[in-house]
């Protein structure tokens, strides 16, 4: 239990840690205080618990020994040296000292081993993915070539992240063509992030469903949904290990393609500059890059994939604007005949979508072209959009 009780106290560091900056512009350094303070107490009071029982059995043990000790001590005393010969009784006695030690000592050992087993099952856990029970459910096969066309559709889908937390997406009723370019906007806390949640599946559905070509995404199984979709994230994931590894980890494409995905990507200048160019070392999550430097080599594995269903999490946010709008030319171009899934943080990166999906409180408000809903006057989207002018949302 200390273990467990320690882990959400570390967590709750690291993202400090992380987010330091939002933490303090919001004024939430109180709550987090408190909130540290009370995981804090939770695991002093496992911490006092655990070591108070460590005590406790020390002492019970010693009290055992010390009666075996004098039991075997009084044998010693009171039986003739005809039964048993002094050298004998001087072994027992040394006997017995030695196994009250080392006895201690395999028991509080066997005790500790148990107590720190807990990262071990955590890691098993990590590993087989117990949590995600429907892997182990019977699904249904579909084509190696599914998706086909990329066609999504929302069928008054519900999503919330706990039983006791309110719903994040509620009743979400929409379809996408195939091939569309849709921006996805909408205020902090509206459920864009939540959508690639949902299309993901790293949360089950309250309710409703996603069909994507027809086929409901939680009749097959996860790693091959996932292994379907292509997401560039706002904070990309790089894995240690090399360049090419990062790019292309099932050593499915030649040389000659990652590097024409790196030129696309405007990142075969920077990857040429390295010693050993692919087969140059990145740092644990690619510290060695910028964090715009990471969203190029995501995009890179994107285009590699060539997924039907690319989902960007405003993929060019820590890059320049020069590169930005080259970027932009390069989505629209690479991913033609795909379904693009843009969550926009800067609105004007959408403004030449297909349509536009403003969410508010978790529901479709808009799903329009962008001029169409620029010209009405009660807008939802024209309203972002003229805040936008000053703020990133």
């Amino acid at each position: 239990m200390e273990d467990i009780s320690r882990s959400p106290c570390i967590s709750l560091c690291t993202s400090i840690v992380k987010g330091l900056g939002t933490i303090h512009a919001y004024d939430k350094t109180h709550n987090y205080t408190e909130r540290f303070k009370s995981l804090s107490d939770i695991n002093a009071n496992h911490f006092l618990l655990y070591n108070y029982g460590l005590f406790w059995i020390s002492n019970i043990m010693d009290t055992l020994y010390v009666i075996m000790t004098l039991i075997v001590a009084l044998l010693v005393v009171f039986i003739s040296n005809d039964v048993y010969s002094p050298p004998l009784k001087a072994l027992s006695l040394n006997f017995i000292l030695q196994l009250s030690a080392n006895s201690q000592y395999l028991i509080l050992s066997l005790i500790s081993v148990e107590a720190r087993f807990i990262s071990v099952e955590r890691l098993l856990e990590y590993i087989t993915g117990s949590e995600e029970l429907e892997e182990q459910l019977k699904v249904d096969p579909v084509s190696e070539d599914w998706p086909q066309h990329g066609v999504i559709t929302f069928l008054d889908y519900k999503m919330r992240y706990r039983q006791n937390l309110p719903v994040v997406l509620n009743g979400l009723q929409l379809h996408i063509r195939a091939g569309e370019k849709i921006g996805i906007v909408g205020r902090t806390g509206s459920g864009k992030s939540s959508l690639a949640v949902a299309l993901f599946r790293l949360v089950e559905p309250t309710g409703g469903s996603i069909l994507i070509d027809g086929v409901d995404i939680t009749s097959i199984s996860l790693s091959n949904l996932r292994t379907k979709l292509s997401i560039i994230p706002q904070d990309p994931m790089l894995f240690t290990g090399t360049v090419r590894y990062n790019l292309d980890p099932f050593n499915r494409h030649s040389d000659e393609e990652i590097w024409a995905a790196l030129e696309k990507t405007y990142m075969k200048d920077t990857i040429c500059g390295l010693e050993r160019k692919l087969q140059a070392e990145l740092a644990d999550n690619g510290g060695n890059f910028s964090v715009g430097q990471r969203q190029l080599i995501s995009l890179s594995r994107a285009l590699l994939q060539n997924s039907k269903i690319i989902l960007l999490d405003e993929a060019t946010a820590s890059i320049d604007a020069e590169t930005d709008a080259l970027i932009q030319i390069t989505i629209r171009e690479a991913f033609r005949r795909s379904t693009v899934l843009t969550i926009a943080h800067r609105i004007h990166t959408v403004l030449q979508a297909d349509r536009i999906l403003v969410l508010n409180h978790g529901q479709v408000a808009e799903f329009d072209h962008p001029e169409v809903l620029k010209q009405r006057p009660d807008s939802l989207f024209a309203s972002l959009l003229t805040a936008s002018n000053t703020v990133a949302f």
